[in-house]
This record gives C-alpha cells, sequence and structure tokens, in this order.
C-alpha cells in the first residue's frame, strides 16, 4: 500500500491538528514547495513557534514547532482551528475584493496568488486574488 496523498495540503493540516490534539511539541510533515510557504505564513503570523526544512532520504520533512500558550497543566494550542477551503475536486478562487476576513480578522485565510503564497489581508493589500487554501485560526 502506497502512501500517496490526493490532497497533500489537507494532509498536512491533518497532521498538525492530531498533533495539536496529542499535546506534541513537534510535528513532520512531507516537503514540499507550497507546503514550505503554509509553514512560512503559519511562523510570520505567531501560529507555530517555528519550522524547519530537511533533506532525509527517502522523504524529506517539514518540522513544524508548534506553539501553546499557558501553563503545563492548563497548556492550549494557538492554532484552534485549521479548515480547507479550496480542495482538488473544487478550487475555491476570490477576486482581490471578495478575499474572506475569518473570524473578523483574529484568523487568516492563506491564499496562493500570482505573487506568491501569502495571507488573504497581504493580497488585498498588494491588490491580487486567487486560490483560497485554507483558514487558520
Amino acid at each position: 500500500m502506497s502512501n500517496v496523498t490526493n490532497d497533500p495540503i489537507a494532509d498536512m493540516l491533518t497532521r498538525i491538528r492530531n498533533a495539536l490534539q496529542r499535546g506534541m511539541l513537534e510535528v513532520g510533515v512531507p516537503k514540499s514547495t507550497i507546503k514550505v510557504e503554509i509553514a512560512r505564513i503559519l511562523k510570520e503570523e505567531g501560529y507555530v513557534d517555528d519550522f524547519s526544512v530537511g533533506d532525509e532520504s527517502p522523504v524529506p520533512l517539514i518540522k513544524l514547532q508548534l506553539k501553546y500558550f499557558g501553563t503545563r497543566r492548563d497548556r492550549r494550542p494557538v492554532i484552534t482551528q485549521l479548515k480547507r477551503i479550496s480542495k482538488p475536486g473544487r478550487r475555491v478562487y476570490r477576486k482581490r475584493r471578495e478575499l474572506p476576513i475569518v473570524l473578523s480578522g483574529t484568523g487568516i485565510a492563506i491564499v496562493t496568488t500570482p505573487k506568491g503564497v501569502m495571507t488573504a489581508q497581504q493580497a488585498r493589500r498588494d491588490g491580487v486574488g486567487g486560490e483560497v487554501l485554507c483558514y487558520v485560526w
């Protein structure tokens, strides 16, 4: 049985979600260019502490250091929800003015645009629309 995933981004979000539920400090995700960009945005927006890109064989991994707040007993993950929006079977594209505002601005939408992968807020500022990959809050 092979580990071929039809939706690698959904797989990444699920791995992060599962690791957060288990209280893990780190999670590994198979590397791809778009996933490295998503990891960069999660770090820039303060949802993960850090990430590193390895070059292991046979599958290089992106290792994300997950972020929590609170004392050890009452520790809660910074990310409360990850939601995949555009899927391989149903792509979701939005024009600049139609880009979503997640939870009145407390969450982010990650969008892939002609200028690269960025948050919906940055895309609005740069005047570009694109494919809405996921919401994070």
